[in-house]
């Protein structure tokens, strides 16, 4: 196993922390699909503690674990029935200590998902809730309103759903109650004391148990408009974050984030935040990580920037000089469980995936931190035909187009055992999601022994990456390349070359190659870059 250069991440390494989260490469692992520990065909923490020594051996600083909670899986855990416990499917919490442990173990920090912005509508302060008449306590904890109307027969406003349809369902008494979600998921009333005290007995609990921090979902939308205004305009309802919407990124989630900055600060190792947070613009983003705030934010702007040298380079600088007003690391993603995977959206095919590999070698040699999302390591694409049957995810109400399914297809692991080997035991049953038949040879397996797999390009540059971290700390300096490419230099010792175009390219080389991601040759001084592909250059005395 390779050996990881960081603190100890166990709260016993306080006294030698080293602010790892600022440069930390951290992997999404979501659960359901990542490796199936008890054959039931659904991932869970007894499978991803099975897979720890390959996530060691990718060269990953961290892992965060999308919901295990209890929950009636309305949208696979994100509406959580029960914040202190284990969903059955997913094991109990002697597995999640266990997994902890073992991550620790293996020089990993273990970051969970924390869903503040509502509950599950199983939860027991909703139950409460409907149990309750209007105006008592146990309603106060969510967002209950009269109708508008001659008997209250319309919403409260006009807000709408993410997932489609009216952000408000009736109930028999004649009330409403809030949903930015599904209607299986409530939210929370933040101005109720009593719901700022449950989340910190919350992240006590679990940061007692040992984990690294918090991946904070839907950070930006806890706190709502005063008075809950209309939207006034419903094409702009769907722009996550925009300005006009009164239920994202109102000022007053900042609050929140800083009593939870403090909490975190109360413990020793460094346990971190980061938000999932959708906002309108850089400048607005870098407010969730001011120094009293989140550790890190996700750069979604990186994520949607289409295959353009222009494009990436400005998404680039402007979240760089952001970042620097706040004194905050600058985050970096490709994929998530929510987005379609980048091989499909770069083009698909191998186009799609010759571009995936370049943006990884982007991707993982600019200033701050990177996420992989499990499966690009392997150059997983969209899933685009999955049967009818399967496709479960809410999101879908709102746009067949716009479902998630896709890109949560379980993982290959093995070429030619039941299932590509997505269960530690053998010859159990189907996963949750079926998985192509050309998956094979995109198996961990398959990848493992062939040299120029996309596997070994992810392992041989965080190998790279580990070992010159110092250069993490210099800034990025632009270097003159023809159109349609990038190029820079981190410090005295590193530079990176990225051809976005279509077409081979010859540049100076700027130093040795360290790692390409397609065929590069240097003659007389002179690099030619294949297409769509990128180059990392020592530029140091060799």
């Amino acid at each position: 196993m390779t050996e990881l250069v960081h603190a100890d991440p166990s709260p016993s390494g306080a006294g030698t922390a080293t602010r790892w989260w600022r440069d930390a490469v951290i992997y999404q692992v979501y659960v359901r699909s990542f490796a199936d520990g008890n054959g039931d065909g659904v991932g869970d923490l007894l499978g991803a503690r099975g897979r720890l020594p390959y996530l060691a051996d990718l060269g990953v600083d961290a892992i965060w674990l999308t919901p295990f909670f209890t929950s009636p899986m309305a949208d696979f855990g994100y509406d959580v029935a029960d914040y202190r416990d284990v969903d059955p499917i997913f094991g109990s919490l002697a597995d999640a200590r266990a997994l902890i442990e073992d991550a620790h173990r293996h020089g990993l920090r273990v970051i969970v998902d924390v869903v503040p912005n509502h509950t599950s509508d199983r939860h027991a302060w909703f139950l409460e809730a409907l149990a309750a008449r209007s105006g008592e306590a146990a309603r106060e904890r969510y967002i209950f309103r009269p109708g508008r109307g001659a008997a209250g027969e319309l919403p409260p406003n006009d807000w709408e759903s993410i997932f489609g349809g009216p952000a408000w369902t009736r109930l028999r008494d004649g009330e409403w109650y809030l949903h930015l979600f599904a209607p299986e998921q409530p939210d929370l009333n933040w101005e109720n004391p009593e719901v700022h005290a449950e989340f910190e007995s919350i992240l006590r609990f679990w940061l007692d148990l040992g984990v690294d921090g918090f991946r904070v979902d839907v950070a930006h939308g806890m706190v709502k408009a005063e008075g809950l205004p209309d939207v006034g305009h419903p094409d702009q309802v769907q722009m996550i974050g925009a300005d006009v919407v009164p239920f994202f990124d109102q000022d007053g989630v900042h609050e929140i984030h800083r009593a939870w900055r403090r909490l975190l600060d109360s413990y020793p190792g460094e346990r971190i935040g980061v938000a999932e947070a959708w906002a309108p613009s850089p400048q607005r983003l870098a407010n969730y990580v001011r120094p009293d705030e989140m550790h890190q934010a996700f750069n979604f702007h990186f994520l949607k920037s289409p295959w353009h040298a222009e494009g990436f380079r400005a998404v680039i600088q402007e979240s760089l000089a952001t970042a620097a007003l706040v004194g905050a690391p600058s985050t970096w993603v490709l994929s998530n469980h929510d987005v379609k995977r980048h091989v499909t959206r770069y083009g698909g095919g191998e186009l799609g995936l010759r571009r995936s590999r370049a943006a990884a070698l982007l991707t993982l040699s600019l200033p701050g931190s990177a996420y992989v999302y499990q499966g690009e390591e392997l150059g997983l694409p969209e899933v685009l035909d999955l049967p009818e049957e399967f496709l479960q995810d809410p999101q879908r109400h709102r746009n067949p187009e716009d479902g998630r399914d896709g890109c949560r297809v379980p993982l290959p692991w093995a070429d030619g055992e039941p299932h590509f080997g997505f269960s530690l035991l053998p010859g159990t049953g189907a996963p949750w999601l079926p998985m192509p038949a050309s998956w094979g040879p995109l198996s961990v397996a398959s990848q493992l022994g062939d040299p120029l797999s996309t596997l070994n390009l992810y392992r041989e540059a965080l190998r790279i990456r580990r070992e010159r971290r110092g250069f993490d700390d210099a800034p990025l300096t632009w270097i003159d390349s023809p159109e349609g490419t990038l190029a820079f230099r981190r410090g005295d010792g590193f530079a990176c070359t990225v051809n976005l175009t279509g077409e081979p390219v010859a540049l100076p080389a700027p130093g040795r190659i360290l790692l390409a991601s397609a065929g590069t040759t240097v003659e007389d001084g002179l690099a030619r870059l294949a297409p769509d592909s990128a180059v990392w250059w020592g530029t140091d005395v060799a």
